[in-house]
């Protein structure tokens, strides 16, 4: 004991004189050494004691097998919520979008369980609508991505291409979610039919035009707005527009054409004439579809005039001095 005192007080004295860093890490070393804990344990190792839990479980369980002390059952599965750890019920739910997140792995799955199923012959599948990305967006209220949604998208699609006859229930049920309430692509367009005088009537825009066509069958004449063809339209270009589909179909001499135009210029009064007479036609002879269609008049053309914009001569022409 005497000898390592004395060390400890030559260590001590030694460290005195050096600088003051090292002295403290001399002097740490030599407290360290000193006052050292035996290695040796002094005496059996002893394991802590066990938690002692209250008697909530067992006061639980006790009233659980009682069905008539209901409010004792209450009290204890009240004190039993206080010690339980709330458990997410999705593991996506620490994410920004967890609803979205269990969508795609909902609809992976689904994929990876039915992929082997027969699909349909490309360009038969079922059109479907599907929702756009902002009504997805409202409906979870998730900052959903546009590149996230395009991969749902495509999974639906797939999914979609299944065959009818085979296609699963739950199948139905997922692409029935993320359908629109209003499909486009089963809305058609209601037939025109011919009354008792024979006459069918349809309707034809362009522009700001309006015109109602009624066509029947005849001789040839044409009258629009009570006058001849001739005298309403001045322009030979106007004329044949006007009566291109019979023309186009050479049945310029087998039907009579009255027409009552609104709006717009000649030309687009002459255009709209156009499309209403080839409506007309189809109600009397449906076949002519094709021969109508490749003359250009069974679609609409949805072009208009562009308007004059402020400081620009027209529609896109700048002033001179701009270019300058």
């Amino acid at each position: 004991m005497e000898t390592t005192l004395l060390r400890a007080g030559f260590r001590r004295a030694i460290a005195s004189s050096y600088n003051p860093a090292r002295r403290r890490v001399l002097l740490l070393h030599a407290s360290r050494r000193t006052y050292a804990s035996p290695s040796e344990p002094s005496g059996p190792i002893q394991a802590a004691r066990p938690i002692n839990f209250t008697s909530d479980t067992n006061q639980f369980a006790r009233s659980t097998t009682n069905s008539n002390k209901n409010t004792s059952q209450d009290q204890d599965y009240d004190r039993l919520l206080h010690r339980v750890r709330i458990v997410p019920a999705s593991p996506s739910y620490f994410t920004a979008t967890p609803r979205y997140t269990d969508d795609l792995l909902y609809l992976s799955s689904l994929y990876r369980k039915y992929q082997l199923l027969p699909r349909l012959a490309p360009g038969t599948e079922p059109r479907v609508a599907w929702k756009t990305l902002a009504e997805y967006r409202t409906e979870t209220g998730e900052p959903v991505r546009q590149k996230g949604y395009t991969i749902m998208l495509s999974l639906l699609k797939r999914l979609n291409k299944i065959h009818t006859a085979l296609l699963p229930v739950e199948v139905q049920r997922a692409l029935q979610r993320y359908k629109r309430r209003i499909q486009p692509f089963f809305d058609r367009a209601k037939p025109i039919e011919i009354d008792e005088l024979g006459r069918a009537r349809a309707v034809g825009r362009r522009k700001a035009c309006h015109a109602v066509v009624f066509l029947v069958e005849g001789e040839g004449e044409c009258l629009i707005n009570g006058r001849s063809l001739t005298e309403y339209f001045g322009r030979l270009h106007d004329r044949e527009s006007a009566v291109w589909p019979l023309k186009a179909t050479q049945r310029l001499d087998k039907y009579n054409v009255w027409a009552v135009a609104k709006g717009g210029g000649t030309t687009g009064q002459a255009e709209a004439i156009t499309l209403g007479l080839a409506k007309a036609l189809l109600a009397h002879e449906p076949d002519l579809k094709e021969a109508l269609r490749r003359a250009g008049c069974v679609t609409r053309d949805p072009r208009r005039v562009e308007r004059k914009k402020a400081g620009k001569l027209k529609a896109r022409k700048m002033p001179a001095w701009v270019k300058r």
